[in-house]
């Protein structure tokens, strides 16, 4: 039997429990690590389906606020 990992489910357990840590206990370094595999995680799920969902949904509530803005 093979165990197959998704790297994306992987990394989004590891941001989960990187953000779970309290915010006085993180050095720059950390910081900066956890900005670099939140992207890492963006470019793994921008391509699938529920990439597209986010982007969508994140657009139309963009396109909302800028429009109650103009009024």
């Amino acid at each position: 039997m093979i165990l197959t990992i998704n790297v994306a489910v992987l990394l989004a357990v590891i941001i989960v429990m990187r953000l779970r840590r309290r915010t006085q206990a993180r050095s720059r370094f950390d910081e900066k690590m956890t900005v670099v595999i939140v992207l890492v995680f963006g470019v793994l799920i921008a391509p699938t389906s529920f990439g597209q969902w986010i982007f969508s949904v994140v657009g139309q509530l963009a396109q909302n606020i800028s429009q109650t803005d103009g009024r």
